[in-house]
């Protein structure tokens, strides 16, 4: 049996074939530009657009398929929500989807996908005794995904494993979600450079800020990096706190910097309920970018 996943992203749509009678081996890899600027309708026709022609290439048709999308399907409504690609939010997705594709279609966050794949078919294959693995994204946004028993956890109003609008620094920079100070507007890679550009009157890439940081010169570098190794442990501690995974996977641009798994690990130390003793693992995804699309052809 093939399993069919969608990745939409907000420049790119990436559509995966699975074969699950041998291994989970890639029968096909396509992408297309979204386009989203061109409106809600438009993306749809290009993900059906997509979908024909993987279907060409494979020989057949997907009998169902999942979509890893941005935001989430209101359990109660059945209406996007929470989506930074503005024009998904408050359109019955799966609903259009499944009246275009004329096959069942099932939707998840891609951060709760990213999680999926990597519980089942990448770093969770380390530790098959963790019942409860948080995929963490930390790159241009901050989000998260909770995978319980191999299953995804969606909650009640289908913000699990929402980490990234947590409020972490109080009177902080105001975020698209109405608060202010969340994870996601403090050591996101944006915020990052933000904050780098606030204290020093220059724009650098956070490439080059952690290079320089290396370098042990610049003074901003070292307090841009000691801002976000000292936060990204407050806000990891808390979700070790409240959920106490067996596995934190870090994806995303940010989650690549190494310094995260060493002087940051040690921050969480700091402010866990544990008296300073921290055993989780913590690591770098197995999947690279492919984790949204294998996670949603999981689905």
């Amino acid at each position: 049996m093939k399993l069919w996943g969608i990745d939409l992203g907000g420049t790119k749509i990436e559509c995966a074939v699975l074969d699950s009678n041998n291994n989970l081996e890639v029968v096909v890899r396509m992408r297309l530009p979204t386009e989203s600027a061109k409106g809600y309708e438009h993306i749809l026709s290009q993900i059906k657009k997509l979908i024909d022609m993987v279907a060409e290439q494979v020989g057949e048709k997907p009998r169902k398929i999942g979509f890893a999308t941005p935001g989430v399907l209101e359990p109660d409504s059945q209406l996007m929500k929470n989506s930074n690609t503005i024009c998904l939010n408050g359109k019955p997705m799966r609903q259009d989807l499944e009246a275009i594709l004329g096959i069942p279609v099932q939707l998840a966050n891609d951060a709760n996908c990213f999680a999926l794949a990597e519980a089942l078919i990448g770093a969770g294959k380390e530790y098959p005794k963790a019942e409860v693995v948080f995929g963490v994204i930390m790159g241009t946004g901050v989000g998260g995904g909770l995978v319980v028993n191999n299953k995804i956890i969606g909650g009640h109003h289908g913000i699990g494993g929402e980490w990234g609008h947590n409020i972490l620094e109080e009177n902080g920079v105001p975020c698209y979600c109405g608060k202010a100070g969340c994870v996601e507007q403090v050591i996101s890679g944006p915020a990052l450079e933000r904050y780098y550009e606030q204290v020093s009157g220059e724009k650098l890439s956070l490439k080059t800020i952690l290079e320089q940081y290396n370098e042990g010169k610049n003074e901003h570098a070292k307090a841009t990096i000691e801002r976000l190794l000292e936060y990204y442990g407050r806000a990891i501690s808390t979700l070790i706190n409240v959920l106490d995974p067996g596995l934190i996977v870090i994806g995303g641009g940010v989650g690549n910097i190494d310094l995260l798994y060493t002087a940051g690990f040690e921050r969480i130390k700091k402010y866990i309920f544990n008296k300073g003793v921290v055993t989780t693992p913590i690591l770098k995804p197995r999947l690279g970018d492919s984790a949204g699309v294998f996670g949603a052809a999981l689905l």
